[in-house]
């Protein structure tokens, strides 16, 4: 893995743009100091803005007995950040990863998205977006993206990072709490919003986005009612080169062995068998050699629309009540246009690699072939088109109640929807076959240089380069070139609409029963049903049970119609379109076109071809699959606040029993038919937890705390889906019996609280993960697989026949161990302006080792150490600050070294993992009276790519661990406008 020192990039980037924008801001605080006013020698400073933020953050945490860490808003819908992610980054222990420019998910002392529970007012909710294929794609897991929601949306954000009977089980990393705006956190008639005009450098776009709140107290405050708006379009670039993975002969699903070699620059060339034992020392170097599966340049191009709605209404009919109603609604669309221009043989078999020759060609001392020339490649366009749309609703009502002078009760009842639509995800393809004189050049893995040679005499970007060429089935015309088969994979008609929902409804009811001035004691109960649906579609023809993603044309066989292939190919050019992508200009086909003109998103079989799809073909079934939760809790906890000697202590002790019943079901294949399969099981857990406080002086404070906690498996890994061969008695499947994730927790914090805007802390915590889950390969009789015996129906083969599975199971885990350094510090102590300027540091360190399963048969297990996925051992966050009466001003850095986020990739790869980062935004306000402010924003000043790598160490020598997978970049974003409030 590739981690440079925290210090390596540090100082360029903090001294460049830290003293660029406070240079900037100090310009414009000298020029108001230069006028002195009356108003100077008074000593009483009202803090607004960022700083007041900071303080009332401060004093949130200072005031809690759990571990917690606190963001608030800057003012009335105005987030100190335009993301949520963004703003979590700040918190110490807390790193973000972005998917096109903005934060998506977040990690939390170094454990995943998986991990991490949100709630939203108070109920825990799941909000997915798709994503482009290399960050994951559509979101299956229990992961929450943050970018669903407009920030300004929040009022405070929460990371519980100790847990409390009180709160909701399900998180081995942290709770997260977003809460938005109500009608009683003002004073009276409220109003609010902002203009904002953003600039992309990469996508040359320009795009509006704007908020506006409103919010009213009636009769003597006891009646509010608050609307919230938030609106923003962004057109998100995204480009650069691309792999998939490398692999070489002997890979898993490898293409093959390359069809032949050259020594004299191609003059001659010497076969290469394809099977049997080699024993020509070139052609061996040569086979062992990893080369790209799929090289490429990428260019994708996402039109973002986002809306968010909230509205509360709150009321105090009695003395002791309150009534609130809240309501979300959120709207993400990000759809998304995708074009490569890839040597695509180098993943084929058959007429694929096997043809290619190669020549002029360099294999590094790791083992790789970086660098080459080619004949017999086939090269394709790609256009893929997403459209993608998640809407998010939520709707909850809670009753506060005095019951007496000493119980409370709280009641919350709510539900929550999230949809993931993606009704069309459709890629078309033109084709050049056997293209002599192709060429790459990883020699720098983060700019390859990519060569197509001519085909027909033509180059990318002329039509005769390409073709529109139908499957084998059909008869090519000899201006195609004979045989179909002879020339590799037929173009594509893809069609793979997919969807992915996720539903809560709860209800909880909580007691706070005041025993004296030393304790209290809580109790309550939640009971929770969870919904989750995921579909997936794809293309047949012929054959119901078997996808279908390739150009048809006509013939006895087949009886499909002709039009689309027939017209594409008597005039490729009116159906396609010209793009420039990495220094390339090239024709992709314009789906515009073919939609318009073949209506190929009609799910029919028309004139122009089959265009239908089913959700139970052999490729698509495994994606279709559901899952049901019902979590029912009861917890009792005592709060206390004493004081050993001088010293105040408090904080709490309780339990909390989690009840869990889960209904899974998905598609098991046996060759191409499915049966669809239901299981259902229970399992109980109970979690007990302490959190105490010690301030043996003013304003420092010592926390201790311990619990057990536990996690739900992931979604995908509890699916009963999966394929079984009864021929080879091997099954592959998910594990709807998995138990959750379990550890044991111990956190201990030390807090100097200096005065109300300083904060220094030590945070050291542990995490012993008792129950972990990986994917192993072992032979059980199918009897105890827990799957229906007709699955062996016709067969001959009875429940105690031994089958070889491979399948999620529960394993030891590990220790998990860091600390976190924070500093929030105004610099009050400089002299003149300056003494308006301040800072916030922090730096989290974390370390967790896990035995990975890397290979598995019936009588050996591999292991492989390595850290927990996710886990970035280093990570940082520097903001330096300026704000007076009129002018404020910010600079972020927030640093995060790499990760591994997949093992066993695929083709013989050991992970995928992600290179650090380094982003810097930056924030300027001027008010220009107590109404208006003017704003100017820049988020990824450093045009941070996205830099993915893919390491391997084989039988065949081949030791690379940082091998490009994917390195594009999506630019930098600015925002200039206005903000109002009354």
């Amino acid at each position: 893995m590739k981690t440079k020192s925290i210090n390596s990039r540090t100082a360029s980037a903090i001294a460049w743009y830290g003293v660029s924008a406070l240079a900037l801001m100090a310009t414009g605080a000298m020029a108001q100091e230069a006028a002195p006013s009356a108003q100077d020698e008074v000593d009483t400073v009202v803090v607004t803005g960022f700083r007041n933020s900071l303080q009332t953050s401060i004093s949130e945490k200072k005031k809690s007995n759990d571990i917690v860490d606190v963001i608030k808003a800057d003012d009335i819908a105005q987030f100190p950040d335009l993301n949520l992610a963004e703003s979590l980054q700040r918190v110490p222990g807390v790193a973000i990863d972005r998917d096109g420019g903005e934060g998506r998910s977040i990690t939390v002392r170094g454990l995943n998205s998986e991990f991490t529970r949100v709630r939203l007012n108070d109920l825990e909710a799941l909000a997915t977006a798709g994503g482009k294929d290399v960050s994951g794609g559509a979101n299956r897991g229990r992961g929450f993206d943050f970018n669903v929601f407009a920030a300004e949306l929040f009022n405070s954000l929460t990371v519980r990072k100790s847990i409390s009977a009180e709160v909701e089980e399900g998180s081995l990393g942290a709770v997260v709490d977003l809460r938005t705006a109500r009608p009683f956190d003002y004073k009276g008639f409220t109003m609010a919003g902002s203009g904002q005009l953003g600039y992309n450098d990469l996508s040359k776009d320009t795009s509006p986005r704007g908020t506006f709140l409103i919010s009213n107290r009636w009769a003597d405050g006891k009646l509010g009612a608050l609307l919230s708006i938030a609106y923003g379009e962004r057109l998100a670039v995204e480009e650069g080169p691309n792999t998939t993975r490398w692999e070489n002969s002997s890979s898993p699903g490898t293409a093959g062995r390359f069809g032949g070699y050259s020594t004299n620059g191609g003059t001659s060339f010497t076969s290469i068998a394809q099977s049997g034992t080699l024993t020509d020392p070139e052609a061996i170097k040569l086979t062992n050699a990893l080369h790209p599966r799929i090289p490429r340049y990428a260019r994708l191009e996402t039109d973002q629309k986002r809306l968010g709605i909230t509205g509360s209404f709150q009321m105090r009919p009695f003395e002791g009540t309150l009534i609130t109603l809240d309501g979300l609604l959120a709207e993400f669309s990000a759809n998304r246009d995708e074009w490569e221009v890839e040597a695509i043989s180098f993943s084929r078999s058959g007429a694929g690699l096997p043809r290619t020759q190669v020549y002029d060609y360099t294999i590094d001392n790791e083992g790789t072939l970086v660098k080459a020339k080619f004949n017999n490649v086939d090269i394709r366009s790609e256009h893929r088109f997403d459209e993608l749309k998640t809407t998010f609703s939520q709707l909850n009502l809670t009753w506060d109640q005095n019951i007496t002078d000493k119980l409370k009760m709280r009641l919350l009842v709510g539900a929550s929807n999230s949809l993931q639509d993606n009704p069309e995800q459709t890629t078309f393809t033109f084709d050049a076959y056997d293209v002599q004189g192709y060429s790459y050049d990883f020699t720098n893995m983060k700019a390859p240089v990519f060569n197509y040679g001519s085909s027909n005499g033509a180059n990318l970007d002329q039509a005769a380069y390409w073709s529109y060429a139908p499957n084998a089935l059909a008869t090519p015309t000899a201006a195609e070139g004979g045989s179909t088969g002879s020339r590799g994979d037929a173009s594509l008609i893809r069609i793979r609409p997919q969807s992915v929902e996720n539903k809560f409804n709860t209800t909880k009811i909580d007691f706070n029963y005041e025993l004296n001035d030393i304790f209290t004691v809580k109790f309550g109960g939640s009971s929770k049903h969870y919904d989750f649906t995921s579909t997936e579609y794809g293309r047949y023809t012929t054959a119901v049970q078997t996808r279908d993603e390739a150009a048809n044309r006509v013939n006895a066989t087949t009886g499909q119609a002709t039009g689309l292939v027939n017209a594409v190919q008597a005039n490729l050019a009116s159906y396609a379109q010209t793009v420039s992508v990495g220094g390339n200009t090239y024709l992709i086909p314009n789906l515009d076109k073919f939609r318009s003109d073949f209506n190929y998103d009609c799910r029919c079989v028309n004139q122009y071809g089959v265009f239908t799809v089913n959700n139970t073909n052999s490729s698509s079934r495994a994606n279709n699959r559901l899952a049901k939760e019902d979590d029912t809790t009861a917890y009792v906890q005592v709060d206390f606040s004493t004081a050993i000697g001088s010293m105040p202590f408090r904080g709490n002790i309780g339990v909390r029993k989690a009840d869990t019943k889960q209904w899974v079901a998905g598609y098991i294949g046996r060759g191409t038919s499915s049966v669809y399969t239901q299981i259902e099981r229970s399992y109980s857990d109970t979690l007990p937890s302490i959190n105490v406080s010690l301030s043996p002086f003013e304003n420092f404070f010592i926390r201790a705390a311990a619990s057990k906690a536990m996690a739900r498996p992931t979604l995908a890994s509890l699916s009963p889906g999966g394929s079984i061969t009864t021929s080879s008695q091997t099954f592959t499947t998910g594990n709807p019996y998995l138990d959750p994730y379990r550890a044991n927790t111990k956190d201990l914090s030390f807090e100097w609280y200096a005065d109300r805007d300083t904060l220094i802390s030590l945070g050291l915590f542990q995490k012993d993960i008792k129950n972990y889950i990986q994917t192993l390969t072992k032979q059980v009789p199918f009897q105890e697989l827990g799957f229906d015996l007709s699955l062996l129906d016709g067969t001959g083969q009875t429940g105690s026949t031994l089958y070889t599975v491979t399948q999620p199971i529960n394993t030891p885990g590990g220790k998990l161990t860091g600390y976190e350094l924070n500093v929030q510090l105004p610099f009050k102590f400089l002299p003149g302006f300056l003494q308006h300027t301040g800072g916030i540091f922090n730096y989290t360190h974390v370390e967790s080792k896990i035995d990975y399963v890397v290979a598995s048969s019936l009588t050996s297990t591999t292991y492989r150490r390595e850290n927990l996925l996710g886990l970035s051992p280093e990570s940082w966050n520097v903001t330096l600050y300026y704000e007076d009466d009129k002018l404020s001003g910010r600079v972020a850095t927030a640093y995060r070294a790499g990760y591994l986020n997949q093992l066993n990739p695929g083709s013989g790869a050991d992970f995928v993992g992600k290179n650090e980062t380094l982003n810097v935004d930056t924030q300027i306000t001027y008010k220009i009276n107590k109404n208006f402010t003017v704003v100017l924003e820049g988020i990824n000043l450093t045009d941070e790519y996205d830099d993915r790598y893919i390491a391997y160490n084989t039988a065949q020598g081949n030791t690379a661990s940082n091998l490009l997978q994917d390195y594009s970049h999506p630019g930098r974003q600015y925002y200039m406008g206005f903000r109002y409030k009354y």
